[in-house]
């Protein structure tokens, strides 16, 4: 089976933990991560993950951001609710919360994730 290579940005805490989270709930091992800054991609994709995650599928359609952590999440227990949060009703508010998360994933990590 031939895996998503999901592409994220190692120096990010927020990553790291999200990243962490996932390969521990990723139901069939379809993902492969990789830290873009070690990544064999292109110039103007390396600038482009410098914001958000992004997912080459295995057939070879590329996602970004929501979509992409959509993507992810459809491949955990949690797969029922992360296709619903992907119908095109709700698609919009996420891209905005990713959007929104993204921007501040420094302060979101201090605060979710400090003891």
């Amino acid at each position: 089976m031939k895996k998503h290579l999901v592409l994220w940005d190692g120096e990010c805490g927020f990553c790291r933990r999200s990243v962490a989270w996932l390969q521990k709930h990723d139901r069939f091992g379809a993902l492969q991560f990789e830290p873009f800054q070690e990544a064999d991609i292109s110039p103007a994709l390396r600038v482009a993950c410098r914001d958000a995650i992004h997912v080459l599928k295995s057939d070879g359609e590329m996602l970004r951001a929501g979509r992409a952590a959509l993507f992810c999440g459809q491949q955990t227990r949690w797969h029922r609710l992360a296709r619903l949060a992907g119908w095109p009703v709700f698609l919009p508010l996420v891209e905005i919360g990713y959007a929104i998360v993204a921007k501040n994933r420094q302060f979101v990590s201090k605060f979710l994730f400090t003891k």
